[in-house]
C-alpha cells in the first residue's frame, strides 16, 4: 500500500514485544506491518478485492485474494470479504504478516553531528525509508537505535549513496524543512552519464510528474504536465562514451537526476529503468527502486538551524565517480 499511509506494526499490536525477532527455520524475519487507508469517493462502490487489485497492483489479483482468504484484511476492525462494497470514510486495513527483508548493506557512516543535526553516508543499495518490501532494513531504522529522535530531512533514492541529512529536534527538522521549500539547501550529486553532452555547462528544466505505470499505477518521469524541475550540469571529465557530471538540483523531485538526464539524452549508466527522453523501460522490467545506476550526493549547503551560519556537509565518492586525470 502507499507508503504514505498510516501504518502501525502489526506484532506490537498482536502483544508481541518491539525487540522480539521471529524466525522461521533460522532466519530472521521482520515484525510485520499494518497499513491502513481511508476509502475516499474514488473506492466508494467497488469491492474490496477490485479496489485492492486496481490500486496496488505490486501484487495480483489472486494474491489479494490469498491475503483476504487469510483475514489479513480488515475493514472497520472486522474481518471483510471480497466481495464487500466499500463506503467513502471506511477504514481499509492490510496487517502484513512478518516477512524476510532482501539482503542488503546495513551500514552507514556519521559525518556530522551536533545537538540539532546528524549527517551520514547512506551505502548504494540501502533504501532511506520503508517503502516496496523494506521496512527494518532501512537507513531510518538503522540510525533510529542509535538517535531515536532523528527526522530525515530529505531521502536519497535506494541505488544513491552519500549524503542524508536528520534532523534531532522539532525546531531543527521545521528550520530545515522550511529551507528546503525555499530552495535554500544546496545539493550537490556526482553521476556518471551516457555520452558526451555538447555543452560543457547547462541546465535541464524537464518537467516532472508521475505517469501511468501497469505494476505500480503511478512512477515518476518526464511529463509536460509534471511540476517544475531544474538541474545545472557540468562536466567534470570525459570517459569512453561516458562522463562524469557534477549536477546541482534547484528542486527537489523525485528521482530528478535520473529523470533529467535521460530526457536530456544522457541516462545513467547502468540504470534499468530510465531511458532516452526521460521516459521508462517496457512493463515489468524495472522498478524505480532497482539498482546499478552510479549516483551520489556528494555535498550539502544550507544555514545551520541553531547558529544561522552556512554550514556544509560532504561526503567522498565511491571510486567509480571519482576523477581519473589530474
Amino acid at each position: 500500500m502507499r507508503c504514505m499511509l498510516q501504518a502501525r506494526n502489526s506484532q506490537q499490536r498482536r502483544g508481541h514485544h518491539k525487540n522480539q525477532r521471529w524466525k522461521v527455520n533460522e532466519v530472521a524475519l521482520n515484525q510485520g506491518f499494518e497499513y491502513r487507508e481511508q476509502i475516499d469517493h474514488r473506492g466508494g462502490g467497488l469491492t474490496v478485492l477490485a479496489y485492492l487489485s486496481q490500486n496496488y497492483r505490486h501484487s495480483s489479483k489472486e494474491a489479494w485474494q490469498k491475503r483476504l482468504e487469510k483475514s489479513e484484511i480488515a475493514l472497520d476492525g472486522f474481518e471483510v470479504q471480497a466481495d464487500a462494497i466499500l463506503k467513502p470514510g471506511q477504514l481499509l486495513v492490510w496487517r502484513r504478516p512478518p516477512w524476510n527483508e532482501p539482503d542488503i548493506p546495513l551500514a552507514y557512516a556519521v559525518l556530522h553531528e551536533d545537538e540539532a543535526l546528524l549527517a551520514v553516508a547512506k551505502p548504494s543499495g540501502l533504501p532511506t525509508m520503508p517503502g516496496g518490501g523494506f521496512l527494518e532494513h532501512t537507513l531510518l531504522s538503522l540510525v533510529r537505535k542509535r538517535y531515536p529522535e532523528a527526522t530525515p530531512a530529505h531521502r536519497l533514492g535506494r541505488g544513491t549513496s552519500g549524503v542524508v541529512l536528520f534532523a534531532r529536534t522539532a525546531r531543527a527538522s521545521s528550520f530545515v524543512g522550511a529551507a528546503m521549500r525555499r530552495n535554500e539547501v544546496r545539493k550537490v550529486y556526482r553521476a556518471l552519464a551516457s555520452g558526451i553532452p555538447s555543452l560543457a555547462n547547462f541546465s535541464i528544466e524537464t518537467p516532472i510528474g508521475p505517469v501511468p505505470h501497469p505494476r505500480l499505477g503511478t512512477i515518476h518521469a518526464a511529463c509536460p504536465t509534471g511540476k517544475r524541475a531544474r538541474s545545472r550540469v557540468r562536466i567534470l571529465e570525459q570517459r569512453t562514451e561516458a562522463s562524469l557530471l557534477e549536477v546541482t538540483i534547484e528542486t527537489g523531485r523525485p528521482h530528478q537526476i535520473r529523470i533529467h538526464l535521460a530526457s536530456a539524452g544522457h541516462p545513467l549508466v547502468g540504470d534499468p529503468l530510465y531511458t532516452a527522453g526521460g521516459g521508462f523501460r517496457g512493463p515489468g522490467l524495472a522498478l524505480p527502486g532497482d539498482c546499478g545506476y552510479l549516483l551520489h550526493a556528494e555535498r550539502l549547503c544550507l544555514r545551520h538551524p541553531a547558529t544561522g551560519l552556512a554550514f556544509e556537509v560532504s561526503c567522498c565518492p565511491p571510486p567509480e565517480l571519482r576523477l581519473k586525470t589530474g
